[in-house]
């Protein structure tokens, strides 16, 4: 019996993992000098989605690619946030930062795409926004981008999420 039980919490596993995409943004060789000579790790970047407005990114280190990425992908799941969505793109413009890094998102009209460099795109694609524009404004660093672009996905807020704050009605926000 306690064979079937383990059967049956893999299988669990396996469902969770498949409601979400997995990107692997950046993989980073690192090397540290010893008396004996160079020791390599491996550090990568991910980022887990599941195309319905609820992504998150990780970072995994580790002495090899596949278990660097593997934490890096357990580490982005338990840092999941929602994002507010209107249709297939974002409610408005947002500078999101994060150290030196600066990302510009802007919301485009349906049929735009994706207009997005490596690192953002993968945070926006993960997300499940289809339509939008967006540029890294200072530095292209992996890690400072995504996290830019995440701190910029969670200042979004649409008009009932400030009517509710200001205590007015949708129609009293928006003219």
């Amino acid at each position: 019996m306690a064979y079937s039980n383990n059967r049956r919490d893999n299988n669990r596993r396996e469902d969770v993992q498949s409601e979400f995409s997995e990107k692997v943004v950046s993989l980073n060789r690192v090397s540290k000098t010893v008396k004996g000579g160079r020791i390599f790790k491996f550090a990568a970047l991910c980022v887990v989605g599941d195309g319905k407005g609820r992504v998150g990114f990780g970072l995994g280190k580790a002495g090899e690619v596949s278990e660097a990425i593997r934490k890096g992908i357990d580490d982005a799941k338990k840092n999941i946030v929602t994002i507010t969505l209107q249709g297939t793109s974002i409610p408005h413009e947002v500078i999101g930062e994060f150290g030196a890094g600066r990302v510009l998102l802007k919301p485009a009209p349906a049929g735009t795409g994706v207009i997005a460099g490596g690192a953002v795109r993968a945070v926006v694609e993960a997300a499940g926004i289809h339509d939008i524009r967006t540029k890294c404004l200072r530095s292209n660093n992996p890690q400072n981008v995504v996290a830019a672009t995440m701190v910029g996905l969670k200042s979004l807020r649409d008009a009932s999420q400030v009517a509710k704050t200001r205590g007015k009605s949708v129609e009293e926000i928006q003219g």
